[in-house]
Parts: structure tokens; C-alpha cells; sequence
């Protein structure tokens, strides 16, 4: 008798594209329990130092920019060591990483002595191995959600591919959100995500970004986007999607090998394991002895259901909409560091209006040899003649740093080469910033949800266009603009400096052949929207 065979992998495609016409994702009807941020945050002692502070500072908030990549992974792991009463973590990546797993241990030390804790993370750029922190699900002080997942929860990129191409309008919808909250008393939001990369202490690739560091009134508005990611549709919980709870085996399973991992960490002596057991930056910014801007802000955020409020079938929060009324507003200089620049129809208009007002529009963003993303860069590629014709001063970052001062990492690292920016940051007249998750691309305008801050503060602005331009010199970047030759086409030049001396290309610096062929290769797919 002829006995037939039918793969496993052949069924779990057919169900996922069976499922691929759900428009809320797998799980969503499964049971959860609402919850909201701790309520008393003044029986903490973070909590009554802000909320006494504040007083002082017409109940403004303090803030502390944290440029070094390093110090960005000391302090999350300070802030979780110190927490008291609840932890609340929303990221768009979580890595299995080595900083991801200490991240983790953390978490899993603070859920022992009675932390609460609840984490959301995307799952739309999840690899294998970083399910690694799903295990802290079955400690009964941890809840985990994932936010619009796949159905089918494995790692095959070719079955993932497909489940999102017979759903693409729903899994093309992303939570790009990066926020941390501890005892509802403090926060730090930014563009880092969780990894190795993103602290910039990997050799084979440095994501540099900021945090800032939040204390006071502006924090519980914080916690408030946060509740609403959390109790909103498109966040399942996790044992939803993996058919119940973790077993207790796999959360011991998980706490041998995290503990492991620890002792490692600590054995070998890792400079960035040693900045986390330091205290430092967290203690000077409790003690005072790091000083902080004391400042009105902004909270800015998308609605969960963003898609929808574009679409107008829903009222919402749009967070362009204050950033761009930020920036019509200004009248000097605009500054924007971003590692995708790729404006929509509207940010380019915006943009044109400032140049007819004779505002200076500066802006910093990723080169061909520093970008990661070569589609966005392809949608970049296609608008950076006309923003140079309209006057917009570009400045692409090297891979290849000149200069370390305000790179977020050292000398040594530097000189890998393989330096990247992942920053997002506005600078309004130098009088207020715009920092949070949101890219100046399509993406981030019309598909990704975004949170950030506008901080009113001359000091934070000043912080952040003094390092806009060590980056812009032309030892760390390329000035790109635009030459006549005579022939009635203006040609852009990149202008850097390397040894000493001030170097020309007339075509634009690639790491090879290959990857510039690819990016006039990804010009011609329709790929609007998406960038």
C-alpha cells in the first residue's frame, strides 16, 4: 500500500495562508486582563525624589540625554535592578543576544523579589532565539504580549514571507515604539531597541541612537501610551499564540542557562557588563551629581490603531501631525538626524515652504556605506537631487569614522568601520527637540506606530546640535552637493576628508559595485510606501 507524505511545513502554509484573510491577528480572542500603570508612584523612592523635585521646578519634568550606546544598556539594567513596584517594556526588537539575555536576567531577578512586569514587543523582525525571554511568561509575575503577530510562530524566513504575503495589510502594520517604565516614577524613551548593535558594542555593526532619561510628571503620560498599546486588540498574549503558558520547566530551563550566561558576563570582565555594575549613569542622575533639564514637554504617540485613523474609519492620535506643526513653526534652523530620510509627499512640501522662508534645513542621515536598509536608501537616493536643489544641506555619515566625539562609542570601536545611524532627533531654532522612535520616511508616517517627546529646552537643543556637528564634519561624513558641468546637469559630489586631505567622488561611495547596482535595481520596484 502506497503510504502518502505531507510535510509539516507544507501544512503550516496552508493554514497560514487559509488564515491569511483575518484582519485582527491570531488570538485575539483569547481572554486577558486589562491592567494600568502602578498608581502610586510617590511610595517609591525614584517616585517621592521626582515628585518632590518637580514641585520645585514647576512641576516640570528632568530629562538626560544618553548618547554613549554603552551607557544606554547600564542604564536599562540600572533601572530594572532599582525597581521597586512594576516594569513596563514595549520594543520593537528584542534580541537573544548577549545584552538581550542580561536584559532578561535582570527581569527575571526583579520578577523574584515582586517586581510586576509586563512586556510588549513587535513581532515583526523577530529571529530565532529571541523567544528566549517568552520563557519569563510563566513566572507569575510576568505577562508578555506580542503586538500583531504571525500565525505561524517558527523561524523559516521562507514561510514567514509567505503568510505575509497573503496578509500583507495587516502584517505590514508595525509597532516601532521604544519605551521603558519603572515604578511609573521614571522612563527612558528613544530609538534604541534591544541588542547587541543597538548599545554599540558589537564589532561587526554599531546602530548609534539616544535615549533620554525621564523623571517626573511627563513620565505617568508615558506610562498612559504604554496602557493603551497594552490593552488595545492587536496585542496578544503570548499564551495565546503558543497554545497556553510556558511550562514552570522551561522557565527553570531558562533561569540555569541565563544564570550561566551571568557568570560569564561577569567572569570575563565585559566593559559595558562592568558599566551596568558600576551604578553609573543611573546613581550621578538619583544622587544629582549628573545634572538634568528641567523642562516642559510633549508626549507624541500614535494610536495603536494607527492604520485605521489614517484610513479615517477611526478617530485617533497621528504623532506627524505635532512634529510637523513643530516644525512649520520654526524660523532660523531645522535640524533633523535621521537614518532613513526618505520624506512623503507632505514632509516634502513642508520642507519646500521652510526653504522659501529661508529657514536652514540641515540634515543628517546615512550614507550607502552605512546603511543597513537599502531599500529606504533606494527611496532616499530618488529625492536627494531635488533636496540639494532646493537647498537642504545634506550630510551622509561614514562608516568609517574620522572622529569618535559624538559617535556614542569609542576610538577603538570606531575603527571597525562599521559605523551606522540609527538616531532620531529634531532640533527646532535650537530652542526644542523632537526625540522618540519615529524615522523621517514613509514607514514611520504611514505604517509603523511611533511615540516620542518634544522637549522645550534651549540646553537639550544645544546638547544636540553641538554633536550634529562634530558628525557633520568632513572627517565623519559625506557633504553631498551639487556641480555644474557645463552641460546644463548638475552632478552631485560627496566631499569628505580622509589622511589629512579633502577628497572628491563624483559617484557615490560604496562598499562595492554590488550594492550601489542593488539600489538603482530597487528603483525600479513600486515600492512606495514602504521606505
Amino acid at each position: 500500500m502506497t503510504r502518502s507524505y505531507f510535510p509539516p511545513a507544507l501544512a503550516v502554509l496552508i493554514v497560514v495562508i487559509l488564515g491569511g484573510c483575518a484582519s485582527l491577528p491570531p488570538g485575539s480572542t483569547f481572554p486577558k486582563r486589562a491592567s494600568t500603570a502602578y498608581i502610586h508612584p510617590d511610595d517609591t523612592q525614584v517616585g517621592r525624589l521626582f515628585a518632590a523635585a518637580a514641585h520645585g521646578h514647576q512641576d516640570n519634568s528632568a530629562f538626560r540625554i544618553i548618547s554613549v550606546g554603552a551607557d544606554g544598556f547600564a542604564a536599562r539594567m540600572q533601572m530594572i535592578d532599582a525597581a521597586e513596584r512594576t516594569l513596563d517594556l514595549q520594543y520593537f526588537i528584542f534580541r537573544g543576544d548577549q545584552t538581550g539575555r542580561l536584559l532578561t536576567s535582570a527581569l527575571l531577578r526583579a520578577a523574584d523579589r515582586g517586581v510586576g512586569i509586563r512586556v510588549l514587543l513587535d513581532d515583526g523582525q523577530t529571529l530565532a532565539g529571541d523567544e528566549q525571554i517568552v520563557a519569563l511568561a510563566a513566572h507569575p509575575q510576568v505577562e508578555i504580549r506580542i503586538f500583531n503577530p504571525f500565525a505561524y510562530r517558527g523561524h523559516d524566513g521562507f514561510l514567514r514571507f509567505v503568510e505575509f504575503s497573503f496578509n500583507a495589510s495587516r502584517l505590514d502594520y508595525r509597532m516601532h515604539n521604544k519605551l521603558l517604565v519603572a515604578d511609573n516614577a521614571s522612563a527612558l524613551i528613544g530609538g534604541r531597541n534591544i541588542g547587541d548593535q543597538y548599545f554599540q558594542i558589537d564589532p561587526e555593526g554599531q546602530f548609534a541612537d539616544d535615549d533620554i532619561f525621564v523623571g517626573g510628571p511627563v513620565v505617568q503620560k508615558l506610562s498612559g501610551t504604554f496602557d493603551e498599546y497594552w490593552n488595545s486588540a492587536l496585542a496578544i498574549p503570548v499564551e495565546a499564540l503558543r497554545g497556553g503558558m510556558p511550562a514552570p520547566s522551561v522557565l527553570m530551563q531558562a533561569r540555569a542557562r541565563l544564570a550561566l550566561g551571568w557568570q560569564k558576563a561577569q567572569t570575563e570582565s565585559v566593559d559595558y557588563v562592568k558599566r551596568a555594575g558600576s551604578g553609573e549613569p543611573l546613581a550621578g542622575i538619583i544622587s544629582g551629581q549628573s545634572p538634568l533639564v528641567w523642562s516642559g514637554a510633549q508626549v507624541v504617540c500614535d494610536s495603536p490603531n494607527k492604520k485605521r485613523v489614517t484610513e479615517g474609519s477611526m478617530r485617533g492620535r497621528l504623532m506627524y501631525e505635532p512634529v510637523a506643526l513643530a516644525a512649520n513653526a520654526v524660523q532660523s534652523e531645522l535640524l533633523i538626524i535621521t537614518p532613513y530620510f526618505v520624506p512623503t509627499a507632505d514632509e516634502t512640501r513642508l520642507v519646500q515652504a521652510l526653504r522659501l522662508r529661508n529657514v536652514r534645513v540641515r540634515v543628517l542621515t546615512n550614507s550607502l556605506m552605512s546603511s543597513e536598509n537599502l531599500p529606504a536608501h533606494s527611496g532616499y537616493s530618488r529625492v536627494r537631487r531635488q533636496l540639494v536643489k532646493d537647498g537642504v544641506e545634506l550630510y551622509e555619515v561614514r562608516a568609517l569614522l574620522g572622529n569618535a566625539r559624538g559617535s556614542g562609542q569609542s576610538a577603538a570601536m570606531s575603527r571597525h568601520g562599521n559605523y551606522g545611524l540609527h538616531a532620531k532627533l529634531f532640533v527646532f531654532d535650537r530652542q526644542k527637540i523632537f526625540v522618540g522612535s519615529m524615522n523621517f520616511d514613509e514607514r514611520s508616517s504611514q505604517l509603523n506606530t511611533e511615540v516620542g517627546l518634544i522637549i522645550n529646552s534651549p540646553e537639550l537643543a544645544a546638547q544636540t546640535a553641538t554633536r550634529f556637528e562634530a558628525m557633520t564634519q568632513p572627517v565623519n561624513s559625506y557633504i553631498v552637493t551639487l556641480r555644474s558641468t557645463g552641460t546644463g546637469r548638475a552632478h552631485l559630489i560627496w566631499t569628505t576628508q580622509e589622511d589629512g586631505k579633502s577628497v572628491e567622488y563624483r559617484r557615490e561611495p560604496s562598499p562595492s559595485p554590488w550594492r550601489r547596482l542593488a539600489v538603482r535595481l530597487l528603483l525600479l520596484l513600486p515600492l512606495g510606501g514602504e521606505l
